[in-house]
């Protein structure tokens, strides 16, 4: 669903009123009409931005959904809503992705009904992913950039093969299990 800032909220932005904290206003920011729902969570993930957040703006009626948006982004919003959208829509993007993310559709896949969101998952694992790449000095160089890169859990996800090439199975297995466990 693609949200755009009300009148309200354009006012609270620029006189920074209305009860936003810092990183929900950092988010608040990035709704601009072009960005749906998604991007801008899967944008604010690191900071911790949910789904709530995003409900608690338009509470306050800073924001509003783009008019014309139409029955889709109701249908979209409704899969959001019960934590599984982003898990099936991550793993039907990987599953037409090149066969070197095979492993990481299977992983998704796998993911899709267990408890933790995909937000979750992604916020655990980031973590454990720059620490392991970084301990690979100039060789894992690249890798370390692509982590720092990955903005989402589908992200981390289609990186998931190549961390443990990297690392190997027994330093891999704490990652493997922040971000599929």
């Amino acid at each position: 669903m693609v949200l755009v800032k009300t009148q309200a909220g354009q006012e609270a932005l620029k006189d920074r009123q209305g009860g936003l904290t810092s990183r929900q206003r950092s988010a608040f920011i990035l709704f601009d009409g072009k960005r749906s729902t998604g991007e801008v969570l899967a944008a604010t993930a690191a900071m911790g931005i949910t789904q709530d957040d995003v409900q608690a703006m338009i509470s306050l009626g800073l924001l509003e959904p783009q008019s014309g948006s139409g029955a889709g982004a109701a249908v979209a919003a409704a899969a959001a809503a019960k934590g599984t959208g982003q898990a099936v829509a991550a793993a039907n993007a990987a599953s037409s992705a090149s066969s070197t993310s095979y492993e990481a559709t299977v992983a998704m896949e796998a993911v899709k009904g267990s408890g933790r969101s995909d937000q979750q998952r992604y916020t655990d694992a980031y973590p454990i992913a720059t620490e392991l790449t970084a301990g690979l000095g100039l060789r894992g160089f690249r890798l370390n950039l692509a982590v720092e890169g990955a903005g989402s859990f589908s992200d981390l996800a289609a990186l998931a093969p190549k961390i443990r090439e990297a690392v190997g199975d027994a330093k891999f297995a704490r990652f493997d299990k922040a971000l599929f466990d």
